[in-house]
């Protein structure tokens, strides 16, 4: 854009008034305004008087304003007043709730990202830069026009320089003009071939660099370190010297104590239950066709099982030493306030879009624990994977088990560690056995033994019968607690209550009484008392049952609005017990009264919780926001001491969390089929200091009068209401 100086004559009456542009001053108001240089002159002219200069300043004049046909008649209070508007980055004309039909979903899905951007100037530049491509092409044709403008113009001829000299010369002047006219010729034809030349340049080839020595490139020119030997000095390996000569006797009896040894394997297969012939026909020729390839595996197995623990060890070498020895200094200048460290995070491939439905730490080894894949979604179930991981690999489960169907719960039995009872959705429940390398379950419930006819939430493993046979109870949304017992290889069921809503009896049809099944949908046994239980229910109500008495419960608690997600009893403490609902609540009770102790509100749906073993004060909740929550009543009584993100993304629920028996570790499920593992601080596992001169008592009486001085306080206040 050219800038220049306004006409210096005046405007006419009927006329815009005029802008003027300075170079670098942007533009003036309409009365306009000299330039710096000239303001000097003008109040000279204003000193010295109208007559020095007259028609000098004709243009400094001001000009005359013409007033609009519409312009408003204003007070000067009005016009003094100030009208502020806020300037806002949204634009006011984007749409908003944009809605696009998403094809993979097959449904319409709101847009949430909306373009702000509102263009109000763009302007087209035709500056180039030197140092660009185009700068040095056109920098090259001016080259080139000015080069040729050069060659070809007109030169002074011979006779005109030597004009004198051809006046003189007469006749042999004349025959000097003809041979300067050929040459002229001559220097023309050189010239437009100079000039083709220089119109069209050519490119100089390009060579690598060579080395003024010996002529070879300087790329390949590496220094190459010697190779140096490296040894391992080890003690050399047992060795001995055997000979011997194989005839056909030999083979023929090989191939006979084979034969032998698989009709042994068929015999004790037979006595251990009724099988079907097609199915033990299958399963040995299959055995007999591996057998040959996993006696070499079997061999190696336990050592590529140490070594693949070595490179893990190796590769996440500084998670390990956080999980060992880290402590977070910064919780001494907390105010009783602490944070979960990220330690290793659980994976598998197969299981990435199945939501972790339960985690249970195993009784036994406190470094392995069981994880189930399923779906919450009714919509999309699918099928589901038990896993098994440790802390000592976590780059690949340690055991895996797929089914046909989606695991909603599992637990493992305290003592038998090798036995993990799990519940389907489909209402099914089943038991594996660890120490069998077998894909399937050991037993399994079917519709003849009495299967649930809907979604098995929660199951428990239980003390053995009077007959000593392996026995535990499930729950499911059918209404029914079923005990579930393993006698001579089967299951057996019994019903121990059927779930009926009180006061929801409706007149059929005959003068027939039709109850209201109720949803059960998570339960607990005592600690202590072997008949006691809780279960809890989709109406939100909590029932304490008894497993002698089928047709009545002992007690109901009016717990929540929506939904029972879980029932915890606390370990310590025989009167107090913990629930969580979808109605973003957790409370504390004392099942001898029907208010609760302490109600906590998280804002969000509380998918699972879980009391410290090592404290009676100490629980942890996850929401589905993706936080994990831990409280210390002794703390703090109203709030969490911490409350923390554990999963990035907004889209992924936590559905489950679980406290380790030894270490001061939690691990957090997600519904992407990722489980966390996370190390408490020392402000979240607190315990009491030792004074000079007096010893700390510890133990299970200690936790429980601490968390009865708690209860104490919340009594009164109870009973006072």
């Amino acid at each position: 854009m050219r800038w220049g100086r306004a006409a210096a004559a005046p405007p006419d009456p009927g006329s815009p008034a005029l802008l003027h542009f300075w170079p670098g001053r942007g533009t003036r108001g309409q009365s306009g305004g000299p330039p710096p240089a000239t303001r000097a002159t003008r109040k000279r002219d204003e000193d010295t008087g109208p007559d020095v200069g007259e028609g000098t300043d004709d243009w400094v004049q001001a000009k005359t304003l013409i007033k609009p046909p519409d312009q408003l008649e204003l007070t000067e209070a009005e016009l003094k007043e100030e009208f502020t508007r806020i300037l806002r980055a949204n634009n006011p004309h984007a749409p908003q709730n944009i809605v696009r039909f998403n094809f993979k979903e097959g449904t319409y899905k709101p847009i949430s990202f909306v373009d702000q951007l509102a263009v109000h100037f763009s302007l087209i530049g035709n500056m180039i830069p030197k140092d660009s491509d185009e700068g040095r092409r056109q920098n090259y044709r001016t080259e080139l026009t000015t080069s040729s403008q050069e060659v070809l113009a007109p030169q002074p001829s011979e006779e005109e320089q030597g004009g004198d000299e051809g006046e003189e010369g007469g006749e042999g002047g004349e025959g000097e003009s003809k041979e300067a006219g050929s040459q002229g010729e001559a220097a023309e034809e050189v010239a437009e071939v100079e000039v083709e030349e220089i119109i069209t340049p050519k490119k100089p080839k390009e060579r690598k660099l060579t080395n003024k020595f010996n002529y070879s490139e300087r790329a390949s020119q590496t220094f190459n370190n010697p190779l140096r030997d490296r040894d391992c000095q080890m003690e050399p390996p047992p060795r001995t010297t055997y000979s011997a000569t194989a005839n056909q006797w030999e083979i023929y009896d090989a191939y006979m104590e084979e034969l032998e040894r698989l009709k042994k394997t068929k015999g004790m297969e037979k006595a251990k239950g009724p099988v079907s012939k097609k199915v033990s026909k299958m399963r040995m020729t299959k055995k007999a066709s591996l057998e040959s390839q996993s006696d070499d595996i079997t061999k190696v197995a336990q050592a590529a099982k140490i070594v693949e623990r070595m490179v893990n060890q190796n590769t996440y070498d500084d998670i390990a030493q956080d999980f060992k020895y880290y402590e977070d200094a910064a919780d001494e200048y907390r105010d009783q306030e602490g944070t979960l460290l990220p330690l290793w995070k659980f994976q598998y491939d197969k299981a990435k879009h199945l939501a972790v439905t339960a985690l249970c730490w195993n009784p036994k080894y406190k470094d392995l624990f069981a994880v189930g894949h399923g779906s919450y979604d009714f919509m999309k179930q699918n099928r589901g994977m038990l896993l098994l991981y440790t802390l000592k690999n976590p780059s690949f489960p340690e055991y895996i088990f797929s089914s046909e169907c989606g695991i909603m719960c599992l637990d493992m039995h305290v003592e038998h560690p090798y036995l993990v009872a799990v519940g389907y959705y489909d209402g099914n429940v089943a038991i594996y056995n660890l120490k069998k390398p077998q894909t399937q379950p050991s037993y399994k419930s079917s519709a003849k033994l009495g299967k649930h006819s809907e979604p098995v939430w929660q199951v428990r493993w239980q003390k053995d019968d009077m007959d000593n046979n392996l026995n535990f109870f499930s729950v499911s949304s059918d209404g029914r607690i079923v005990s579930w017992t393993l006698v001579k290889n089967e299951l057996m069921h019994t019903d121990i209550i059927k779930l009926n809503v009180e006061g929801s009896t409706t007149h059929g049809p005959e003068e027939m009484n039709v109850f209201t099944i109720g949803c059960g949908t998570a339960f607990d046994f005592h600690k202590h008392i072997d008949y006691l239980f809780l279960v809890g229910t989709e109406e939100g109500k909590i029932y304490k049952c008894s497993k002698t008495y089928s047709s009545q419960f002992l007690d109901t608690f009016e717990a929540h609005n929506m939904a029972v997600d879980a029932v915890t009893w606390n370990p310590y403490h025989s009167k107090v017990f913990m629930s969580c609902s979808s109605d973003w609540t957790v409370k504390i009770w004392d099942h001898t009264i029907k208010k609760p102790m302490f109600i906590y509100d998280l804002n969000s749906a509380v998918g699972d919780v879980a009391w410290a073993p090592y404290s009676s004060t100490v629980f942890a909740a996850v929401t589905t926001d993706g936080k994990a929550h831990v409280f210390d009543l002794v703390i703090n009584k109203y709030e969490a001491i911490c409350n923390q993100p554990v999963v990035a993304k907004k889209k992924n629920k936590i559905t489950h969390v679980q406290f380790n028996a030894i270490y001061p570790i939690i691990i957090v499920g997600d519904d992407r089929g990722q489980i966390t593992c996370l190390k408490l601080s020392p402000n979240l596992r607190k315990m009491p200091k030792e004074k000079k001169g007096q010893e700390v008592k510890k133990g299970p009486e200690v936790e429980i009068a601490k968390l009865d001085k708690l209860l104490n306080l919340v009594r009164e206040v109870k009973q006072e209401i």
